[in-house]
């Protein structure tokens, strides 16, 4: 197959005002979108006009930040697709939920239950969730280590895969006349005994149209890449460069072989955040805009605690410091600290220079062009062996979103990049993934 038959694959990530942390400051912002369902319901409606294959929202449990500096309120975002499903009919619905602050019983219902309300859109981003503060959110001094919260979050997936296929596709008969709903002997329990999670009875929830929801995996550290490679059907990641991006791309690829899945099973999508205007210096003055707008000592504040090091030690006109940690002394974000250092490294960025460059999307590529300018980015990168499509990061919302779809997308459909209309139903379809098939060789539960 070559790349021009290839079609791109696009999920919008949502975030209230949009992705640049000083969206809420412009005159156009809503400062309260991040709780306001009818905010994101009109979002996904536009990228569903879009054709967009799913719309994603993240999450964590806990309270960022300091809230003087930024919105920080927001919705769990399961309630939020459910709330979504409802004004929608073919875009898929993504959230993240953590593996290691929730039981395997309760998320697989969860989602499963998304799933059956949208007709089999749902996927999940599993995180495993960095920071001591989380932890102590639940009983914990501090966080789990980065190998053993893995450890968990593989068994956590293998639990859940077992819930969802606890049901057989035919589980279902709803024979009236013979008064038998189900049949008991296609219903399957758990029957799980593992390290981490004990887990007896089957599902209360029947399977989707799409067997079970899209796993989506976001993690790009060595345990975060073993894992996708074993489980993720969708990676959404961050690269700064076209040479890093193709290299993470051919890893996991091949990581994703090596343990005898088809490497076209999992579709690799990098985050970019377009700044898009009729000229580029329109689009260079807009994010210009922006990052003047940002409060450079929360921002540095921010940094401070991705980089593990006092505040202080960051002049704001200087360079990172010679003497920061290594990877292997971060057990958080491992692969976003790298991407954050090597960025201030290779480009001689001072800390006020490399706040504005994170700015916009945390360590994900940011462009700012024309539409046609930002087409040609994407094409670049799909044609390139660095990217099966785009995580899309409009940088302030609705307005970035509303000119992608807009002006973009028809770009990218007439260079016959990107569909024109949906040719299926689910989130599964979308992406061109097969349905999972259901277990059924296993013990009934009693009658």
């Amino acid at each position: 197959m070559t790349a021009r038959q290839r079609q791109l694959h696009l999920n919008a990530f949502l975030m209230s005002t949009g992705h640049h942390e000083a969206s809420w400051r412009l005159p156009e912002s809503d400062s309260h979108a991040g709780t306001d369902v009818t905010h994101f319901q009109r979002l996904a409606q536009t990228a569903e006009r879009g054709r967009l294959d799913s719309i994603f929202f993240a999450d964590s449990p806990v309270l960022h930040g300091d809230v003087t500096q930024r919105p920080y309120g927001s919705l769990e975002p399961t309630v939020l697709l459910a709330a979504i499903a409802a004004v929608t009919e073919r875009i898929g619905l993504i959230a993240t939920a953590s593996t290691t602050y929730n039981e395997p019983y309760n998320l697989a219902r969860r989602f499963a239950s998304v799933d059956q309300i949208s007709g089999g859109r749902a996927g999940w981003n599993v995180v495993t969730t960095a920071g001591d503060a989380a932890a102590k959110n639940f009983s914990l001094t501090g966080q789990p280590a980065h190998a053993q919260r893995y450890e968990r979050a593989a068994e956590f997936l293998d639990v859940a895969k077992k819930l969802w296929n606890s049901w057989d596709d035919d589980a279902v008969v709803a024979d009236k006349a013979a008064g038998i709903w189900a049949d008991n002997t296609r219903v399957h329990p758990a029957n799980h005994e593992g390290r981490h999670f004990q887990v007896e009875g089957a599902l209360d929830v029947p399977r989707s149209p799409q067997g079970h929801p899209v796993i989506v995996q976001a993690g790009s550290s060595e345990n975060g890449k073993d894992f996708a490679a074993r489980y993720a059907e969708a990676v959404f990641t961050a690269h700064q460069t076209l040479a890093d991006a193709q290299a993470f791309y051919s890893d996991l690829k091949h990581r994703t072989a090596a343990t005898g899945r088809d490497p076209e099973s999992i579709k690799i999508l990098p985050g970019i955040v377009p700044v898009i205007a009729s000229t580029e210096q329109e689009a260079q003055r807009l994010e210009q805009e922006l990052d003047d707008l940002i409060l450079p000592e929360y921002a540095r504040n921010q940094l401070a605690g991705v980089l593990r090091v006092p505040a202080e030690s960051l002049k704001l006109d200087e360079q990172l410091p010679a003497e920061l940690p290594s990877e292997d002394q971060i057990e958080g974000a491992k692969s976003r600290y790298t991407l954050i250092v090597n960025l201030a490294r290779r480009e001689h960025l001072t800390v006020r220079q490399l706040i504005g460059r994170l700015g916009g999307g945390r360590g994900h590529r940011t462009f700012a062009g024309t539409p046609e300018q930002v087409a040609d980015a994407i094409q670049e990168w799909f044609e390139a062996g660095a990217a099966d499509g785009f995580n899309i990061m409009p940088p302030v919302l609705p307005s970035g979103l509303d000119i992608f779809v807009d002006q973009v997308v028809p770009i990218l459909q007439n260079r016959e990049l990107f569909r024109r209309e949906y040719s299926g139903r689910t989130l599964r379809e979308h992406f061109g993934l097969d349905k999972p098939a259901d277990l059924s060789a296993r013990v009934p539960l009693p009658v």
